[in-house]
């Protein structure tokens, strides 16, 4: 999915293949959901039919193995889909994670078993495990799913774009229309620039290249629209110093 996400713009996907990304972490997401739980199922028909627990030893011996393998390489997925802004990495790192969890669970459920011989632990912490899986399910499946929906970016990745715009204000009346959105790890923004209509379009076309560079030098992944147009000359007053308040 990573590989199809970055492929540029074409004639049938003018605006790139970045949600490819955020389908895929809905995916994970929902498996992840699907195996927590199953692991909500095994432990109940545990707890309704009892089961013995075999070979405590060698189970804590391979899940604290395992754990240690998945607790490094999920750190480090965790920090690359945070360099990457990748949603898709994000979910494999949250995948592998859950994988330690469980792992932990298990072994905790098999150490308290070997020291109080009470077999009901071992389902009990399965389940625990299992609702902090599906708490984490829950927020990688919000994360992922919104860009599909065309969501707005954070108010505080606004509130940047915005500071960026005033720091221009000297050459534009008003800005109106700011959308956000996000595909993948790709950020798209449009906005109207109100502009004195006498001002020469070279001049504004400088102004607005400028604001564009910085805001993709703000955001790795960045496509910025600036509709520039002339003011209406019946305005009695300027409305920009409202907009431009910090």
């Amino acid at each position: 999915s990573l590989k199809k996400a970055t492929q540029p713009a074409d004639e049938l996907h003018q605006y790139g293949h970045g949600k490819i990304e955020n389908i895929s972490g809905v995916i994970e997401a929902l498996l992840i959901l699907i195996a927590a739980l199953w692991i909500i199922l095994e432990a109940v028909k545990r707890l309704m039919y009892g089961g013995q627990v075999e070979s405590i030893g060698l189970g804590i011996g391979i899940m604290g193995f395992a754990s240690l393998i998945n607790f490094f390489l999920s750190r480090y997925l965790f920090r690359v889909a945070k360099e990457t802004d990748s949603i898709a990495l994000k979910a494999d790192a949250l995948h592998l994670s859950t994988d330690v969890l469980t792992s932990l669970g298990v072994m905790a459920g098999l150490i308290l078993i070997e020291i109080t011989h009470i077999q009901i632990l071992d389902p009990i912490f399965a389940i625990l495990i299992a609702l902090l899986i599906i708490k984490a399910s829950y927020d990688l499946t919000k994360e992922a799913f919104s860009p599909l929906l065309d969501t707005r970016l954070p108010i505080e990745e606004e509130k940047d774009i915005i500071n960026i715009i005033c720091r221009y204000q000297d050459g534009f009346l008003e800005y109106h229309k700011l959308r956000s959105r996000k595909s993948g790890s790709e950020r798209h923004i449009d906005l109207h620039l109100v502009v004195p209509g006498e001002k020469p379009i070279n001049e504004v076309h400088q102004m607005c290249d400028q604001i564009e560079k910085e805001i993709k030098n703000r955001f790795s992944t960045c496509q910025v629209l600036i509709h520039a147009e002339p003011c209406n000359n019946k305005c009695e007053e300027c409305s920009f110093r409202i907009h431009c308040t910090k």
